[in-house]
């Protein structure tokens, strides 16, 4: 009983505050000006009932239908080529390229031997026409620029690194074949394996240093140095293996990518004395 008198009792207050409103708005003729403004709204407002959406017939042309040129057969118009195309100076071959002479391409199943005596890796065999071969003075210089790798990237004289797949001309100064072109002379900028004189054993000086811990000119003194191949075949070092990542893959090995930080942090020499390390103490956590 005491709930229903609240409640009555707020909804008279309730209303007498709405009579109250409704006289205030009256008085200052705010309600007039309200219904005024909701005609306005409701005539321009059209009714649902009023609407209707106009139809009209599609009509569909009769012409031939729009086809390629290769489904219906017709010859496409020659596009003449631009004269000029933009390309960079590597694409362009005009900083690695000779100046002048006829360059044929190398060719990858070519013998090793000449007459009786084997050819190098480090000195492939290039068929050449020409008498003037030569690098330009900037062409030179930018191959001097990298000792490591070289700084010129020849697709015909260039000798492509087992680890790092450049195909560059060596900043050695005193290499005849990647400065005069002569394809008589090794690359002394790469290394020949003494045992399988294969591709394999092409290494350049950077490589050689950081992934296998040598010294390029050790290795030319040295004339029975062998590639890492010809090592682990040889049994030279045990766990001694070729971290290249063709290499790597053939073994169902991750590639290591840059590990030379790694292994200088830990005390290694060079990328293949940290997994040299790694295997023999994996095969003897197995044993």
């Amino acid at each position: 009983m005491g709930r229903l008198q609240a409640k009555t009792d707020y909804e008279n207050i309730r209303n007498a505050r709405i009579l109250e409103n409704q006289a205030r708005l009256k008085t200052l003729g705010l309600q007039e000006t309200i219904s005024e403004l909701r005609s306005i709204v409701s005539s321009a407002k059209p009714s649902k009932s009023h609407v209707s959406k106009k139809w009209t017939k599609k009509v569909y042309d009769t012409s031939s239908l729009r086809r390629s040129r290769r489904l219906t057969k017709i010859a496409p118009e020659v596009i003449p080529k631009p004269t000029s195309l933009r390309r960079s100076s590597r694409l362009r071959g005009t900083t690695c390229q000779p100046n002048s002479g006829e360059v044929r391409d190398v060719v990858k199943d070519s013998p090793r031997t000449v007459g009786e005596k084997i050819r190098p890796a480090n000195m492939p065999l290039v068929e050449v026409k020409g008498s003037e071969l030569q690098l330009s003075p900037e062409a030179s210089a930018l191959r001097c620029s990298s000792k490591g790798r070289g700084g010129v990237y020849n697709p015909v004289f260039g000798i492509c690194c087992h680890f790092c797949r450049q195909k560059k001309l060596c900043g050695e100064e005193d290499c005849k074949r990647c400065s005069n072109f002569d394809v008589d002379e090794p690359c002394i900028g790469k290394t020949d394996c003494s045992v399988c004189h294969s591709s394999n054993g092409v290494l350049c000086r950077a490589c050689l240093k950081v992934r296998y811990g040598e010294e390029m000119e050790e290795v030319r003194e040295n004339k029975d140095w062998m590639c890492p191949h010809c090592v682990e075949e040889k049994g030279a070092k045990p766990h001694w293996i070729c971290n290249s990542s063709f290499c790597l893959k053939k073994r169902k090995m991750a590639p290591t990518g840059i590990a030379i930080y790694r292994a200088q942090e830990l005390g290694y020499k060079s990328v293949a004395h940290l997994l040299m390390d790694e295997l023999r103490g994996a095969i003897n956590r197995k044993l």
